[in-house]
């Protein structure tokens, strides 16, 4: 019941920056957390960034010091500040929402997903 909706993708040469945004909404006081996850030809999609609605980041190592995540709780939003581009970071990057809700003392989690944006590095 959360909807996704990315922007920002495109085409930068090596050493530029893009930013990403993501809105959600439906269920939206409910999300506990929202990331970027991206997929390269060929490859595992993994996890990019995150960050919990208190406030609490996690970066994979391979972006770390070159990308930001934040989050605007009071807009349902989510920014990826890209810098630094490399070729490495091209891929389609997916916004991802998590979801928590207790119901008969019962604790349940779900993810929902964007469709899905390109991002192409290369000069």
């Amino acid at each position: 019941q959360v909807q996704l909706v990315e922007s920002g993708g495109g085409l930068v040469q090596p050493g530029g920056s893009l930013r990403l945004s993501c809105a959600a909404s439906g269920s939206v006081s409910s999300i506990y957390a929202m990331g970027w996850y991206r997929q390269a030809p060929g490859k595992q999609r993994g996890l990019v960034a995150s960050i919990t609605t208190g406030g609490n980041t996690n970066y994979a190592d391979s972006v770390k010091g070159r990308f930001t995540i934040s989050r605007d709780n009071a807009k349902n939003a989510v920014y990826l500040q890209m810098n630094s581009l490399k070729p490495e970071d091209t891929a389609v990057y997916y916004c991802n929402a998590e979801i928590r809700t207790i119901s008969n003392g019962i604790r349940r989690t779900r993810n929902y997903w964007g469709q899905g944006t390109q991002v192409t590095v290369s000069s």
